[in-house]
């Protein structure tokens, strides 16, 4: 993001750091981001990460907005997340 990182280690599991309300703080999905992290995307502000259940884990600015309309459908079986400039 503009603000965080976030590293995908080799155990699928995701550390970030960098300014909180940007995605630096993960603490809110941390329980869901210890293993099985396959791919991580980022937009300016948040990020999303795809597990390896094919289930997406977002965290940062707006990361949950919309996706109450979708959530079901990102509970399994994603393989890939486009993302704009300021949205999944």
């Amino acid at each position: 993001t503009h603000y965080a990182f976030a590293a995908l280690k080799d155990d699928g599991s995701v550390v970030c750091w960098g300014k909180a309300d940007y995605g630096g703080d993960s603490s809110v999905v941390a329980a869901q981001i210890t293993s099985g992290v396959m791919q991580i995307a980022g937009t300016k502000s948040a990020f999303a990460a795809i597990k390896d259940d094919g289930s997406v884990v977002s965290w940062g600015v707006g990361s949950v907005l919309g996706i109450g309309s979708v959530q079901a459908e990102l509970s399994r079986g994603v393989i890939q997340i486009a993302v704009t400039k300021s949205a999944f």
